[in-house]
């Protein structure tokens, strides 16, 4: 799901935010970030970048499909009005 590098990385970086008397610890201070991070990112309701590039790939398809369908009725209603307007004393 989440690449873990990225979070090593991004404990990493708020560890050197802290300033340089608090660093002492910065190991723990990094593993404690990295665990508030990895912990956070839990929670949240994520999908990997495949399930959505999947997703948008089905959206596209249902929208070429809904497209296609309004050309149809519009065609069809275009036809209806045409036969309509050709009967003659049809109030059309």
């Amino acid at each position: 799901m989440i690449d873990l590098n990225h979070i090593d990385d991004l404990a990493r970086r708020l560890s050197e935010l802290v300033p340089p008397g608090l660093r002492e610890s910065g190991g723990e201070l990094q593993a404690s970030f990295r665990s508030a991070l990895q912990a956070g990112l839990g929670r949240l309701d994520l999908v990997t970048r495949e399930e959505f590039d999947v997703q948008r790939a089905v959206l596209l398809r249902t929208r070429e499909k809904l497209e296609a369908l309004e050309r149809n009725i519009e065609e069809l209603e275009a036809r209806l009005r045409a036969a309509a307007a050709s009967r003659p004393g049809d109030p059309g």
